[in-house]
């Protein structure tokens, strides 16, 4: 989803295309890292955001922030509220992806169930943020 000024397409996509393939190599991780933040944050709606700028970090998006900029962006982001708030967080991932003023939702359902990858990973939420975060600071995304 774009906002503001035309991009360049190629520029896009590559973002898109890397953020894809290290969430297709580290989906146990990040399903164990999910699963882990759901247990810590389960009563505030809200999901996973991987933010790539200025270096990519995740930060917790708050469904209210989700819901105003969707108010913003005159309703652009309906469908990914309705994901978001209608997921079943023991059998799927869902976060959001942040790039250069575009947004990309993450959704995947990995094996095994999100509570058994962050049994079997072995590793407290903030380990799994600073190995995740490592790694995604190797990749280049723009």
């Amino acid at each position: 989803m774009m906002f503001g000024s035309s991009p360049q397409v190629s520029q896009n996509s590559k973002w898109r295309t890397q953020l894809d393939r290290f969430v297709k190599e580290n989906q146990r991780d990040l399903a164990a890292l999910f699963w882990g933040l759901w247990l810590e944050n389960e009563k505030s709606q809200g999901t996973v955001g991987i933010d790539l700028q200025p270096s990519p970090h995740f930060i917790y998006c708050p469904q209210e922030a989700i819901e105003v900029l969707n108010e913003k962006v005159d309703n652009r982001l309906q469908e990914i509220l309705g994901i978001v708030d209608h997921h079943k967080p023991e059998e799927e991932v869902v976060m959001i992806g942040i790039g250069k003023g575009e947004l990309k939702l993450i959704q995947f359902a990995p094996e095994p169930l999100p509570p058994v990858c962050f049994e079997e990973v072995g590793k407290d939420v903030n380990e799994l943020l600073d190995l995740l975060e490592e790694r995604m600071n190797k990749v280049e995304f723009f």
